[in-house]
């Protein structure tokens, strides 16, 4: 087998002596299960029973069928420690260290704070819709937050699609590339006031003991109220300690978010950690006119809130702090500091909130976790809803959406072995597919997006072609 047969999506790595599991109590290593503390009210089974309706608004699950697998009896050095500095799309990871999500489903967690867009979409100046366009992008990564499983990296051709009518939003997507892994989005709203698109190209490397993801890929958000367009990319991910200690997650990079028919520029800092964990999961920045004014100084965490303030205000409380620097005693440097080796990074001990300077506004905070989110992959309780399985979706969905992978379903149901059977069987269908379009020399076709130039940025993206709601699916692959 040649590179190009070469098929990394689902080799799992997992052994069927490993998944029998156990309950455990807590602080106790487990060699399975974790117990799952919830009530069977809150249950979706296996058959995907469809949520009551309260007020005619459908209620979504609030728990996942089975509680998180523990990774505690696996290593992932033994996979890694020839990859130091190398692009990871093409290493494959035991199943142990998945979430049960594609990342499509992933993409479609940053449509967890909306009322931001719909807020933007509703406020009259250009200079409060940049707030709140700022505090979504800044919201679009906060579920990220403690989520140190990956997700499954979807098939070619794969899709998803949701539609939140008490959200007021419908979402699809679709991977369209293998090598490089593209995924494109589009989402609207019902009452036709926004539409937000893009296509994301994750680079991950590893270096030694974390992994880093950049994001490549323009992300757009269209207010079709103000005929207005903002662009803009997200910060890189780097998870710590993959290779020994605890796991744990910070955003760094900056931002830019640019209206590209006013010309307000939105900057934001993503704070790396810093020696002393001081900047940890910080966010700073500032909004500019077409004139690079700064008008609006906005801070805070993205694992937490965020609030703005006008520049002068801002100012002022700057230079009183600085006035009383010199009643400070600075604190000695740490001469003590670790070489790189291969111990542990420090999990730095984070703020609980945000010092807020006297007049700002709360732009966005963080919705609350379920209460038993460590034993679910620590998703939000709009993340848990996602691969919610109602009765007779079937007939809706089309054959390629996630909902519909066995090996996520079973991951999901706590089925680890079917999980792992599933994955090598679909890995080992794709490639055949594409043996056989190799014979024929035969293009893979997109069914719903295609490749062009983004409007604004003039940058290669991948564009909706509409009709998906049509629900005419005769011409879907067979993926699965």
């Amino acid at each position: 087998m040649n590179g190009e047969e070469e098929f990394f999506d689902a080799v799992t790595g997992f052994d069927s002596d490993n998944s029998s599991g156990e309950f455990s109590e807590s602080n106790q290593k487990v060699t399975g299960m974790i117990d799952l503390d919830t009530s069977k009210n809150n249950r979706i089974g296996k058959t995907g029973e469809r949520p009551s309706q309260e007020n005619g608004i459908q209620r979504h699950r609030t728990s996942l069928p089975a509680p998180m697998f523990s990774r505690s009896d696996f290593s992932v050095w033994t996979i890694l420690k020839k990859c130091v500095g190398l692009e990871l799309s093409k290493i494959t990871m035991p199943i142990a260290f998945n979430e049960p999500l594609s990342f499509l489903q992933r993409i479609t967690e940053y449509m967890e704070h909306v009322y931001l867009i719909h807020r933007a979409s509703c406020q009259p100046q250009p200079l409060e819709r940049m707030q709140s366009v700022a505090a979504f992008a800044v919201s679009a990564v906060a579920s990220q937050w403690e989520r140190t499983g990956k997700p499954f990296n979807p098939l070619l051709g794969e899709t998803y699609e949701l539609i939140r009518e008490d959200l007021g939003f419908r979402f699809i997507s679709e991977q369209v590339s293998h090598h490089p892994p593209i995924s494109a989005f589009h989402s609207e709203g019902l009452n036709h006031d926004f539409l937000f698109h893009g296509s994301i190209y994750p680079k991950l490397k590893f270096w030694g003991k974390s992994v880093e993801a950049e994001p490549r890929g323009t992300i757009t958000l269209e207010l079709l109220k103000h005929n207005e367009a903002y662009t803009w990319t997200n910060p890189t991910c780097c998870v710590h300690n993959v290779i020994i200690g605890q796991l744990w997650i910070e955003q760094y990079g900056m931002v830019e978010i640019l209206n590209h028919r006013t010309g307000h520029k939105c900057v934001l800092h993503f704070k790396p950690c810093g020696l002393f964990g001081k900047e940890l999961h910080r966010v700073e920045g500032h909004i500019q006119d077409k004139n690079k004014k700064k008008l609006f100084m906005i801070y805070g965490k993205w694992t937490e809130c965020l609030w703005g303030i006008d520049h002068a205000s801002y100012e002022s409380f700057k230079k009183q702090e600085r006035r009383g620097d010199h009643l400070r005693k600075a604190k000695p440097e740490d001469s003590s500091r670790k070489a790189e080796s291969d111990v542990a990074d420090d999990v730095p001990v984070a703020q609980e909130t945000v010092q807020v300077i006297p007049g700002s506004k709360l732009l966005w905070r963080i919705n609350t976790r379920p209460p038993n989110s460590a034993q679910m992959y620590n998703f939000t309780s709009f993340t848990v809803s996602l691969n919610e399985l109602e009765t007779g979706m079937e007939k809706t969905l089309p054959p390629t959406d996630c909902r519909l992978r066995p090996d996520i379903r079973g991951m999901e149901n706590g089925d680890m072995d079917l999980a792992s059977q599933e994955k090598e069987r679909l890995e080992e269908k794709q490639r055949e597919a594409r043996r056989e379009r190799a014979k024929e020399a035969a293009e893979w076709q997109t069914r719903w997006f295609y490749p062009g130039n983004n409007p604004y940025t003039g940058t290669p993206d991948w564009l909706y072609a509409g009709d998906y709601f049509e629900r005419n699916f005769s011409d879907c692959p067979d993926i699965y």
